[in-house]
């Protein structure tokens, strides 16, 4: 059988290229998740995680335990505990956390402008250069006490360069640092206005304000104290990330998705390719078996070809994926400019993956196959089986599993819904699917048979052709839905997720910028100035009194107004308060000691009223009240606050830069949210930017699915195009006809996989989006599922041009003399 094994490879390369190249792309599809997705996380150690990217493990306190730190920074470590550590390790250790302390200039004058004027914050640096996540801009990084680095957007908006002496703190802690270099930081979960080595940061540990809040450790971190944690740099930067995402972590529940979906599209793919290719080989074998070949025989030497053909197509897919992987790493970076992928190392176990599948698949996706191919006695007709035929036990068969899947998977699906269970909601969308496949030979051809009838006389041939065959028709159009199904369930659910994240950032968010005066009422010339500074799409000023308010030791402004449409990212409704109310952003004051609920006196001069406290974050330091109570407090408001709203792709730093420039020379104080949404939106962006290069593979391997499984087709009936032509049928008529087949039968795929697309995305919307956002609604993006159908249609088009071609360049003698 050695010999037939060989001759097979020889004369049916063709046919086994078409299956090498279903392998392929399946294993290149896993290589690539894998690279991209280890792009993601690399992308997030080195930005929201860069201070623990050189870390093995992470030490903080837990939640659940008392607050050892002081009082503007709870769930913090012990300071002794943590000194004590951090002294323990030496440099394999990285304290994280940072102290407000009063900062001037050499000359006295304060550092810093605006609401921040004589302040500053200092964190420690880390004394081993794989610990420090700072990127150096300039100069170098500080070496003994003395020395600082400086942020370099701090030192940009305060005029700082190398070579500048701070003083820093006050009293005996005052020191005076060297700017030595100036610094990037890539993350805002440690970030600070200045850096110091360890030995100066541990000088103003008797600040209220100074704590560490973890440490960072390269190798083994030994026992630790009572109160305190250890994990994984990994695990702990994935954990504060789902923090973000509302304890949802969305890089492991696209990993699961898309991991998932390789496999599912790996099966069907090569198994659909071979289901083809050995019914075309019908004959072959019962020639094998009429010389005197036995069942075991023929199985053994097909299924070496098997996994002589998994075998070269997996290794040539794991080259393909990893090259494909990394070329789409600066594609994406490009697409999402704000949080770029990082450049992962090889990712060795989606590699030995991605092999073991391609060679699992192929040798499991030939072994039903080539079972059913030796039961056929060596006197078989050439055809295989037409249908799935209901009278038969294999037909009953598969149509009660197909219906027991499609009762069973929604029954799952609406327990997942229920329960928020992800293992409900994967095994229900499984199981609907797969009984959508099952029925496919049913289902398909009447779709094709509707769909065709709209075009008329001129689709009967091609409508007639392509149902003539069901598993051939659901086998071809397989691949397609699976694609179709996939895309639209991840672009309606991006889509959900982006919406309901912009509508909690509206709510909790409404104002991007606000300048407040506490001296003087704003002048119309600076609300001109503030609207002709470029990122400012409209500004308003708002009317108020400057109020004593109980529980604040600082004056407020009260105000109202009923412009606030105009600049609110939420529509106004924040400013929308009731009388005998006052809303207060207690998100800007860093101690207060009122609470939502609470009365609290508020004076305008002689006058007072007693208010009930509503707290909403996003809009500065201010007071917001109905008229009628601005009114019992003052007769003559006026302005005091200045709103704003950004430009869409307006850039925060530069924008922000302009307005504290503004604010300073006015003397108002600049309070800014569009930095604070900027670092939020980039686990987001880094999330779609991820998407879309899965996105990308799942079409590809979708319209490559297609292309192969119609050119096997169109090869298998190579008789029939032959006998059409000796009847009369030209060339550019049989072209045409094939080419309606493909539209046909895309069309179908598409639009079915449309719907179920939205139908698993509105699952997971309910699963996962609403649990994590509870005011989020359901988003169906229109525009891009239609285009998704366009393309998608298209590309079944575009697959039918080359199997068209070959085929109308055989002639009927030729055609009718294959086998």
């Amino acid at each position: 059988m050695r010999t037939v094994f060989l001759a097979s490879l020889r004369t049916h390369t063709r046919r086994y290229v078409a299956a090498a190249i279903a392998v392929t792309v399946s294993v290149a599809f896993v290589v690539v998740i894998g690279v991209l997705t280890s792009g993601a996380r690399a992308g997030f150690m080195e930005n929201s995680g860069a201070p623990y990217r050189g870390a093995d493990h992470v030490v903080d306190a837990p939640e659940e335990g008392p607050d050892p730190g002081p009082p503007c920074c709870p769930d913090t470590l012990d300071l002794s505990d943590a000194i004590a550590l951090i002294d323990r390790l030496g440099d394999n250790a990285s304290g994280l956390g940072r102290v407000d302390l009063p900062a001037h200039r050499e000359g006295g004058a304060p550092l810093g402008s605006g609401e921040f004027r004589g302040e500053t914050t200092v964190g420690p640096i880390a004394a081993s250069e794989d610990l420090r996540w700072q990127k150096l801009f300039s100069g170098r990084f500080p070496e003994r006490t003395g020395e600082a680095v400086m942020h370099v957007w701090n030192a940009q908006a305060q005029e700082v360069s190398v070579g500048d002496r701070i003083r820093v703190g006050e009293g005996p802690t005052a020191t005076d640092l060297e700017v030595v270099g100036l610094v990037e930081s890539p993350t805002t979960w440690t970030q600070a206005s200045m850096y110091v080595t360890w030995p100066q940061y541990l000088q103003w540990r008797d600040s209220p304000t100074w704590h560490v809040g973890s440490v960072a450790v390269r190798g083994e971190v030994g026992p630790v104290p009572e109160g305190m944690r250890v994990w994984s740099a990994d695990e702990y930067v994935r954990n504060g990330l789902a923090g973000l995402n509302n304890d949802t972590d969305m890089i492991t529940l696209m990993l699961l998705l898309f991991a998932g979906v390789a496999l599912v599209v790996s099966v069907l793919v090569v198994a659909n390719t071979f289901s083809i290719l050995l019914a075309q080989r019908l004959r072959d074998f019962a020639l094998l078996r009429c010389v005197g070949a036995t069942r075991r025989q023929v199985l053994g030497s097909v299924r070496r070809e098997a996994a002589a053909v998994g075998v070269l197509a997996s290794i040539t897919g794991t080259l393909v994926g990893g090259g494909l992987g990394y070329g789409l790493l600066p594609l994406i970076n490009t697409l999402a400019l704000t949080t770029p992928l990082g450049v992962p190392a090889p990712p060795v176990p989606w590699l030995l993956g991605g092999f073991a599948v391609g060679l699992l698949v192929t040798v499991l996706a030939s072994w039903l196959p080539t079972r059913q191919v030796v039961r056929v006695s060596p006197l078989a007709a050439l055809r295989p089986q037409a249908s799935v035929d209901a009278r038969t036990a294999t037909g009953r068969a598969r149509l009660g599993l197909a219906a027991l899947l499609l009762v069973t998977g929604p029954v799952l699906l609406g327990t997942a819904m229920v329960g928020d269970s992800t293992p409900f909601m994967v095994a229900g969308g499984a199981s609907v699917f797969s009984g959508v496949l099952l029925v496919g030979p049913v289902l398909v051809p009447r779709l094709v048979r509707v769909t065709g009838a709209l075009l008329g006389p001129r689709g009967i041939l091609a409508t007639e052709n392509a149902v003539r065959n069901p598993r051939r028709t659901a086998t071809t159009t397989a691949a397609l839905l699976v694609g179709v199904t996939l895309t639209t369930a991840v672009l309606t659910g991006m889509a959900t997720w982006r919406a309901g994240m912009d509508e909690v950032n509206r709510r909790h968010n409404p104002i991007d910028a606000a300048l407040t005066s506490l001296e003087k009422p704003v002048g119309t010339d600076l609300l001109d100035q503030v609207r002709r500074t470029p990122g400012v799409e409209q500004a308003i000023a708002v009317e108020g009194a400057v109020a004593r308010i109980s529980g604040f030791d600082a004056p407020l402004p009260v105000v109202t107004t009923s412009d606030a449409a105009e600049v609110a990212r939420d529509g106004g409704s924040f400013a929308q308060v009731e009388p005998g109310t006052i809303r207060i952003d207690l998100g800007s004051f860093v101690d207060p000691s009122i609470r939502p609920g609470d009365q609290v006196t508020v004076r305008v001069g002689d006058r007072e009223a007693q208010l009930r406290v509503i707290s909403l974050s996003g809009w500065g330091k201010a007071g917001v009240v109905a008229p009628e109570t601005l009114a019992r407090l003052t007769d003559a408001p006026e302005p005091h606050l200045i709103w704003l709203r950004a430009s869409d792709g307006a850039d925060p730093l530069k924008l922000v830069d302009d307005l504290d420039g503004l604010a300073d020379a006015a003397g108002l104080q600049l309070e800014d949210r569009l930095q604070a949404q900027a670092a939020a939106n980039r686990e987001r962006d880094l999330l779609a930017g991820s998407a879309l290069g899965l996105l990308g593979v799942s079409v590809a391997i979708a319209v490559i699915g297609i292309a192969n499984t119609l050119g096997l087709s169109v090869l298998e009936r190579a008789r029939e195009h032959a006998m059409l032509r000796a009847l009369g049928l030209t060339r550019g008529q049989l072209r045409r006809m094939l080419a309606i087949e493909a539209l046909l039968l895309s069309v179908v795929a598409t639009v079915l996989g449309t719907v179920i697309g939205v139908g698993f995305a509105w699952v997971g919307y309910e699963t996962f989006v609403k649990r994590a956002l509870t005011h989020a609604t359901m988003q169906i993006p229109w525009e891009s599922l239609g285009a998704v159908v366009v393309i998608a249609a298209s590309a079944g088009l575009l697959a039918s041009v080359v199997p068209a071609r070959r085929a109308a360049r055989v002639t009927p003698a030729q055609g009718l003399s294959l086998d």
